[in-house]
């Protein structure tokens, strides 16, 4: 069965864009299509508001930002009590390992 749809844009659409939008919805089944759309607009959402998480690089950075190498060594040291702080940020396994090398690194620095 095929049905019409009817969008209402606040941006310009260029032909190219409608060519896509009709490309999407003629390749991809809808449900797919709904999911996508949730994740954006939930992304969306959390950008508007502020509240969007940063990438993994960018947590790492920050971690790593401006520690001198008795501090790293200090955070080596207590590695647990820093995993636990980590994981209580809600940092993954592979971040907090990716943290702990470049710590490695600053401490060689020394």
């Amino acid at each position: 069965m095929v049905r019409d749809l009817s969008i209402t844009s606040k941006d310009d659409l260029t032909e190219d864009d409608i060519a896509k939008i009709k490309s999407y919805f003629s390749d991809i089944p809808v449900s797919e299509i709904l999911s996508g759309l949730k994740f954006a607009k939930n992304r969306w959402d959390a950008k508007d508001a502020g509240t969007l998480k940063v990438g993994r690089k960018s947590i790492i950075g920050n971690e790593v930002h401006s520690i001198t190498p008795e501090q790293a060594t200090w955070r080596l040291n207590n590695w647990k009590l820093m995993i636990k702080n980590y994981r209580k940020r809600g940092y993954s396994y592979p971040t907090i390992s990716r943290i702990k090398k470049l710590l490695q690194e600053i401490k060689k620095k020394d």
